[in-house]
């Protein structure tokens, strides 16, 4: 049985200010989930931490490309070098974000070691890159796109080693069905998207259970999973930066998340978007914590 790890990822490096003069909160999800004692929970062992940059845009404006771009690209480096210490050691590492950016840590790290897949369950595809946006800037909502090789070399060339996913090893749950235009693009690129219309008429189980399935081939390595806490619907959790309406309910994410880490393919789990100063009870990142134990151990 390999060990868990839980390693923190507090950087918020990719997300939009929610105010001008302000920082985005969910740098203090890992903390949050510490507090629930996520740790002892799961059984894992302690992996600390990964200091992110301070947030600082500078003088970045719109056109300027993906703001905090140096930040991010350094940081990527240091947790890819934490993430690929823990899977050739064979831990399962569960990266307590930070924003979706840190994905691009993981897929670095697998990158540098084979070739690996991607589950994202997100309401948002983040693919947002130039190719398909004049509004590109925030490294959160466009971690696919770089992770396949679109968008700035800074980003989406680290060591040489672009694309850091291929776009026929990437599989996104929980989508929305407002991305419309973006589900089009994805779908000419063969990267298949299911919805949350979509998990509930073919069920949760059997999805992600044939998702694990088709990662099982000679070629791919392995996969990790990604998980953005908007995926829930917003009467269970609004504490996240974008609360889009219709997602899923806490049973039904517990469903489609436990065939994906229960495979012996799957070699890592990220948590992102929770931002505890948008859930002043705590309640949410209680139900976060809840979600991600039931999920990995059952309890």
């Amino acid at each position: 049985m390999r060990n868990i790890v839980v390693l923190d990822a507090p950087s918020n490096l990719g997300l939009r200010p929610p105010a001008p003069g302000t920082v985005p909160g969910c740098y203090k999800l890992a903390g949050a989930l510490r507090e629930q004692r996520i740790v002892q929970r799961l059984r894992a062992l302690e992996g600390g931490v990964v200091v992110p940059p301070r947030y600082d845009r500078g003088d970045w404006r719109e056109g300027d490309g993906v703001f905090n771009a140096g930040a991010l690209a350094a940081y990527t480096r240091k947790l890819a070098d934490r993430i690929e210490r823990h899977v050739r050691a064979g831990d399962f590492p569960v990266v307590l974000g930070g924003d979706c950016s840190i994905q691009l840590g993981a897929s670095l790290a697998l990158r540098r070691i084979g070739r690996y897949g991607l589950a994202a369950v997100d309401a948002s595809p983040d693919f947002r890159h130039p190719g398909n946006s004049d509004r590109i800037g925030a490294a959160g909502g466009e971690e696919v796109a770089l992770a396949t090789g679109r968008g700035q070399d800074d980003l989406t060339d680290l060591e040489g080693l672009r694309p850091y996913l291929r776009d026929e090893d990437v599989r996104l749950f929980g989508i929305r069905d407002v991305f419309e235009e973006d589900r089009a693009e994805l779908a000419a690129l063969k990267i298949p998207v299911v919805t949350v219309g979509d998990i509930r008429e073919w069920g949760a189980d059997a999805l992600a259970t044939a998702t694990a399935q088709a990662f099982e081939i000679p070629d791919v390595d392995g996969f990790w999973v990604h998980l953005d806490a908007d995926v829930l619907d917003p009467s269970v959790m609004p504490a996240v930066d974008s609360p889009d309406p219709d997602g899923l309910l806490p049973d039904e994410l517990v469903a489609l998340l436990r065939p994906l880490l229960a495979s012996a393919h799957c070699v890592g789990l990220n948590v992102t978007v929770y931002d505890p100063d948008l859930d002043p009870e705590g309640t949410a990142g209680a139900l976060l914590a809840d979600v991600v134990v039931a999920a990995l151990v059952g309890d």
